[in-house]
């Protein structure tokens, strides 16, 4: 009787100890999707975050190149509800001579992006470096002359929306 009561006791640890075992494989198992699942989250608002900076960029750059004198009023304002901080204010402060210049030289210039990338970018502001093109046309070129423009962006995420808050040309 004894043996036969130490070979149960044997038999009852053994699955105890399986059933232990496969309940540690399952928290670690769990554990560890809930961290993959984690990082997979944190990934795509990462990606999110990059598209939507990039998709700003773009479009301040395009308004910033994009002008015509004949809506100058409408696409300075484009400009100006995509911006923020001192480039807000320096822009807002220079409408009134650039609406002069652009009409007077009856300038219409249609931008193109050709390529952004970002230099740098947190939760809450962004470097982008965007290459442009664009066709000006004005009285000193009535056929029209191509410009390139290789811009630097700084934005900030104020309200849900990325703003651009400086601009700089560079090289």
């Amino acid at each position: 009787m004894t043996r036969a009561l130490l070979t149960r006791t044997t038999r009852l640890l053994r699955r105890r100890g399986t059933v232990t075992v496969l309940a540690v494989l399952a928290a670690a198992l769990t554990a560890a999707s809930g961290w993959l699942g984690l990082r997979l989250y944190e990934r795509q608002e990462e990606d999110r975050r990059h598209q939507d900076i990039l998709a700003a960029a773009r479009q301040s750059a395009l308004n910033f190149t994009s002008l015509d004198y004949r809506h100058y009023e409408r696409d300075s304002a484009n400009v100006l509800n995509g911006a923020t901080g001192d480039f807000k204010k320096q822009f807002a402060a220079q409408t009134r001579q650039l609406t002069k210049i652009v009409t007077d030289n009856k300038s219409v210039s249609e931008g193109q992006i050709l390529d952004a990338g970002i230099a740098r970018s947190d939760e809450r502001s962004a470097r982008v470096l965007v290459v442009a093109d664009s066709k000006v046309i004005n009285v000193a070129a009535p056929g029209g002359t191509s410009r390139n423009y290789r811009l630097q962006l700084d934005l900030v995420l104020e309200d849900g929306h990325w703003l651009t808050s400086d601009v700089e040309f560079v090289g």
